[in-house]
Parts: C-alpha cells; structure tokens; sequence
C-alpha cells in the first residue's frame, strides 16, 4: 500500500502577519513530498513515524465530528498494523511537513470528505481550512491550517483576511528569468512553537503592534499584490522594506549567524532575505532580481531556486 503523494508548501508572503490579518500568499512546492505507506522495513524512521501516528489518532478522536468524521476502525487497524508517513519534507525547515500528514489522513480516512475535483466555494476553502486547523494543532500547539490546505489541494492559495481565502493562479514562470525567490539552508533545524510564543508575547507591547500594522502588514499586503500583478519593480522595492523591517523588529526569529548576511543583502541589492515559516532556523526564503549576483554573493550556502521570474 502506498497513498498518494502530497507536496510541500512554501509560504511565500504572510509568516506572523496573517495571524493578525494581513495579506498571505502560499504556494505548493513539489521538490519534497510524502505518503502513507504500511511499514515494509521497520526501520528507525518508520518506527518513530508509527508511534507519532499512534498519539495523533488518539488526538484526533477528540476532535467534534460534527466538523470532521474518521473512519476510525480503519485508521486505528492501519496504524497498529504500522502504518508511516514516508516524507522527503524536511522538518522544522518552514515547509510543512506535519501538513502534507494531516493532508494525507484526512484523504484517506475522512468521512465526506471535501475533495478537490468540486467548485471551490469560499465556504468549502474555510470549512477545509478549519477541520486543519483543528487536526495540525496536534503538531503546533496552534495551527492556522493553512499548510495542510495548501498539501491537500496543491494549487496556489490566497489568504485576504482569516475568513477570506480563495484559489489563486500565479503568474507564470520564466525559466530563463534572472530574478528569483530561492531557499537558503540554515542548516538549523527550527521549531515553530517556541517562535510563535515569543511573537504572542511581543504583540503585548503597543509598539510591537503599531509596527506590525503600519510597516510589517502594509509591506506584506503590497508584496502580495505586486506578485499576483507581476510588477517585479515594485515588488523588489516593497520585498526590500519588508526585510529591513523583519531584522529590526523579529531578530530572534532570524539565527544569530545569519543577521550580518541579512543585512549584507539589503546593503547590496544582491538579495533580500526573509522568514519562510516561523523562523528560527529552516529555511530563510530570498528574493534577487539577478541570481548570478545572489550566488556569487552567497557562495557558501546551498541555495535552491523555487520560482524564476
């Protein structure tokens, strides 16, 4: 038995910023994937996947089946005949590994399931988006659901506000394009939990707030629309208020080791780094309008382009 495959996802603009409402942007990236499958090895991987699977069924028979029901009885004889999540997806790198294996549950074993191949109402996007909120939290503490989303129906997916979400499409790639949006490896492995306390607990002070909504949002919101324009001009510009604003005022979500290459990008114009996911290790998520000049500039870190502009 082998499910079918579900994808990573990269959020390309809205980390922190669409809790509080702003604009998001998040696309599917097909380089890493994962799928159910039953254990044929037992290898340590396998084992430790299962055992996660046993706690998270446990967690999910609490959940109100009025929003979500599961075919239990087969979930249950899956996992303790050893069933795994088989993943490519890095985890704690700010690309949704635990949503691509809520993505994959939910497909398998959810009873009438919303599935892609209906008309995408708004109304069916936020009931999908809630039923990931609720099954993710297992992982995260707090979930906005929108990775799983992201897994579960691989298409570009716009966040306008919490309680407007809509299937977008993106401009198309040029693949001989000289810009780019590409991954640098932190080589830290980050967790998202911790990051997003230490934001809930500076949303207390007023500044905190103020600066979110009038530089953090504001940047964010003219990313997302000059992205889906495709106005690159501008989206460099506003790319490059949004990473100056992210090292003033979320230091501790960017590796001590990687503020002087942050700020090396905006002095330049080589490239602008940004948080992909919730920070603190993971991947850092880059903009450049040349390529050639970002790696020459980042020689010594593994970069992988993820869209060519």
């Amino acid at each position: 038995m082998k499910g079918p495959l579900f994808y990573s996802k990269i959020l390309l603009f809205g980390e922190y910023g669409i809790i509080k409402d702003s604009k998001g942007l998040s696309i599917p990236y097909n380089f890493y994937n994962g799928a159910l499958k039953m254990n044929d090895n037992s290898s340590e991987i396998a084992i430790k996947s299962n055992e996660s699977l046993k706690r998270f069924v446990t967690y999910l028979r609490g959940i109100d089946n009025k929003l979500v029901a599961f075919d239990f009885e087969k979930l249950q004889q899956d996992v303790d005949a050893g069933m795994y999540f088989d993943s490519s997806i890095p985890q704690g790198y700010g690309v949704g590994s635990s949503g691509a294996l809520v993505a994959a549950i939910y497909d398998k074993y959810a009873f009438n399931k919303i599935t892609v191949l209906e008309n995408l109402t708004r109304e069916k996007l936020l009931k999908l988006k809630s039923i990931f909120s609720e099954m993710e939290s297992f992982f995260h503490g707090k979930s906005s659901g929108l990775d799983p989303l992201n897994s579960y129906l691989s298409i570009p997916i716009l966040i306008n506000s919490k309680d407007n979400i809509e299937a977008t499409g993106i401009p198309s790639q040029k693949s001989d394009g000289k810009g780019a949006v590409f991954l640098l490896d932190s080589g830290i492995i980050g967790e998202t939990a911790p990051m997003v306390s230490i934001f809930m607990e500076n949303m207390k002070q007023e500044g905190f707030r103020k600066m979110l909504k009038n530089q953090f949002i504001k940047h964010t919101d003219a990313c997302v629309d000059d992205f889906l324009k495709g106005d690159i001009k501008s989206l460099f510009s506003n790319t490059k208020k949004l990473s100056k604003v992210v090292l003033n005022h979320f230091k501790p979500m960017i590796p001590q080791e990687f503020h002087e290459l942050w700020k090396k990008g905006i002095d330049t114009n080589d490239y602008y780094l940004k948080l992909c996911g919730s920070g603190g290790g993971g991947y850092i998520l880059g903009f450049t309008e040349d390529i050639d000049k970002a790696k020459l500039s980042l020689a010594n870190y593994k970069l992988e382009v993820v869209y060519n502009f």
